[in-house]
């Protein structure tokens, strides 16, 4: 058996860390990882109206991209938000990033 793996989620208001937690690999797949920075994106940063708009039709009045999620592939880290944003990243027991397998 392999060792640990875990998602590291960290949340950032400029350069100060408002948010942080490890969890193991398994517990999330990569959809519910990019549907988690989204609500912890939302919860932070956005109003009622903002959040509907992220959610509206493409390229209609009201659409946005406030919670467009991102990859950072060279760092394989998902990223969601400007200010404050959302990362989540696949770690090791040591805390260092690594290329993640294929989830499930």
């Amino acid at each position: 058996m392999g060792k640990p793996l875990y998602w590291r989620i960290q949340g950032y208001d400029g350069f100060e860390t408002i948010f942080k937690t490890r969890v193991k690999l398994g517990q999330f797949t990569e959809d519910q990882i990019k549907d988690l920075l989204r609500a912890l994106t939302a919860k932070a940063s956005l109003t009622f109206d903002e959040i509907v708009g992220a959610y509206a039709r493409r390229r209609t009045k009201i659409a946005n991209d406030l919670l467009h999620v991102h990859k950072d592939s060279a760092h394989s880290t998902y990223m969601c938000g400007s200010n404050p944003h959302f990362a989540a990243s696949v770690v090791d027991a040591d805390n260092k990033i690594i290329k993640p397998p294929p989830l499930t």
